[in-house]
């Protein structure tokens, strides 16, 4: 496989990008939506203020890769390569995006919007959801332990179906454990 290291690339680089590995590279306003990344490998890289929405990433590496300021929408990170798979993301926007099953620990996400995602059976152990939007976002069968979601809005979490051990949350956003009951608190 081709490899390129400690490159820097910008939104007119992203159409000579070929499937290889990139390890230690910046991006900088490339447009990745609806694009083909099947395939690559991204290692200790930055993307910022990138689009991915709607980008295929089937069997796409990703370890230690951080997303600053990026638009995300619809992506299957489940599709992606497991085996190491490490990222954080900072005010990005990963509505209606994926991550089934993956096991994506200590993953930060910091003021970004995550409205409609999919969370389901994935290991979240000791994520930090830091003033992120949670509208819709679904969690079943999720190991959350010591998640920190002290500033998070806008969840709901069924503590019957999910893992919460030492989860952290703060007084005031308790009601997302709460909608199931269907109670009204004032």
């Amino acid at each position: 496989m081709i490899y390129y290291s400690e490159q820097s690339y910008t939104k007119n680089d992203v159409k000579k990008l070929e499937i290889a590995d990139y390890e230690d590279c910046s991006f900088t306003g490339c447009s990745f939506a609806d694009q083909n990344l099947s395939d690559f490998k991204f290692s200790d890289c930055d993307f910022t203020d990138c689009d991915f929405s709607n980008a295929k990433i089937s069997q796409t590496a990703f370890r230690d890769v951080a997303f600053n300021n990026c638009k995300m929408m619809g992506l299957n990170f489940d599709e992606a390569h497991s085996f190491n798979i490490s990222f954080r993301f900072d005010t990005c926007v990963l509505d209606h995006s994926s991550f089934y099953q993956l096991d994506i620990r200590k993953t930060v996400f910091k003021n970004c919007s995550l409205r409609e995602v999919d969370f389901t059976e994935a290991n979240l152990t000791s994520a930090v959801f830091d003033h992120s939007d949670l509208t819709d976002a679904v969690f079943d069968r999720t190991v959350l332990d010591s998640a920190d979601l002290r500033n998070a809005v806008h969840f709901s979490i069924d503590p019957a179906k999910n893992q919460l051990k030492k989860t952290k949350f703060a007084k005031d956003n308790l009601s997302g454990l709460l909608d199931k009951l269907n109670i009204i608190i004032e």
